[in-house]
């Protein structure tokens, strides 16, 4: 009798513990991109997500998810559960959401798994653009104010970040259309909707390749070996040197209180597929650079971002919100 209850009972303590000795993942976990296909975020997700789903064991199906300057994606994303089976493949712009008054969620509301990299914008435009320059380009606005049409993504978006850090060294008022990503936005402007659209290197460069668009300037303080023709925009804008090095950032996030032992998970399989030659091809190919740094590190230079953006972006009027009353400090 007392074999039988010895029995029952370690039956009943093994169906307790069951569940909790299940290991992570036991699914297949859904990707998160926060802007549309084709788009800079999308290509670096796609690039680094096969990678990634060999490492974790699993699939990592990909939903792009876009809107409101990644606003939607990144509520999408925090209001999932806190179990590590809904990632975002995010860009920089959630630290811009609270002085745009987009969102009142930015990157302190999740955990960075991994900061893949960071890119290098350009000013872009159609082949058959007449402007030749970006001094051209600069003089048609101060001209004609609103008149020309930039590309953009909305309030917060890499564009609208831009058009302030430029807005903050010379006159430039321009009619901003949105679209959903900066594909989307590119495509438009192939078309004729737009004049130029500032856009990462990674999304503009396959068309630039090509013929179809020409980049008058790399927003950078010197000229970048993927484009190594297009001058910095600091030849036709010294004062803009200020707020440089910048530009977008790609990441991958989940929230903050997924348990500790799931974000080790994650961080092991990122900090691998970031290490993918393929990932790495890809990355080099689109003028980016890699960065492979999660965590304190990854919190360090998210804030550091965030400090020199909003403030520009405060300096120039564009903010709708002071960074102040956030209570965000200039770096």
């Amino acid at each position: 009798m007392r074999t039988c209850w010895a029995v029952a009972a370690m039956a009943i303590g093994l169906s307790v513990v069951g569940p909790a000795l299940a290991q992570y993942p036991e699914r297949e976990v859904l990707g998160v991109v926060m802007w549309g296909a084709g788009g800079a975020t999308d290509t670096v997700a796609r690039a680094v997500n096969p990678a990634a789903e060999e490492a974790l064991g699993k699939p990592i199906v990909v939903l792009n998810k876009s809107g409101g300057a990644g606003a939607i994606s990144t509520a999408f994303v925090n209001a999932a559960p806190a179990d590590g089976y809904t990632l975002l493949y995010g860009a920089e712009n959630p630290q811009l959401h609270g002085v745009m008054d987009v969102s009142p969620l930015d990157y302190d509301d999740f955990f960075p798994v991994n900061i893949l990299g960071r890119g290098v914008a350009v000013i872009a435009v159609p082949a058959d653009s007449p402007y030749q320059t970006l001094a051209d380009l600069l003089d048609a606005i101060k001209a004609a104010p609103g008149e020309v049409k930039m590309g953009s993504t909305g309030p917060g978006g890499l564009p609208s970040t831009i058009s302030a850090l430029i807005a903050n060294a010379t006159d430039f008022e321009v009619t901003a259309i949105p679209f959903d990503g900066e594909g989307p936005g590119l495509t438009a402007m192939l078309g004729g909707e737009v004049d130029f659209m500032p856009s990462g290197i990674s999304a503009a460069a396959e068309q630039i390749k090509a013929g179809n668009m020409r980049a008058l300037a790399v927003v950078n303080p010197e000229a970048v070996e993927t484009l190594p023709d297009v001058p910095p925009i600091t030849d036709s804008l010294p004062d803009i040197g200020r707020f440089l090095p910048w530009g977008p950032f790609y990441g991958v996030f989940v929230r903050r209180d997924v348990p500790d032992d799931v974000k080790a998970t994650l961080v092991d399989v990122y900090a691998k597929a970031a290490e993918d030659q393929t990932f790495l091809e890809l990355m080099a190919n689109r003028g980016n650079v890699v960065m492979n740094i999660s965590g304190d590190e990854a919190d360090a230079f998210l804030t550091k971002w965030q400090q020199v953006t909003v403030w520009a972006l405060q300096d120039t009027g564009a903010a709708k919100i002071s960074p102040e009353d956030l209570g965000i400090p200039r770096p």
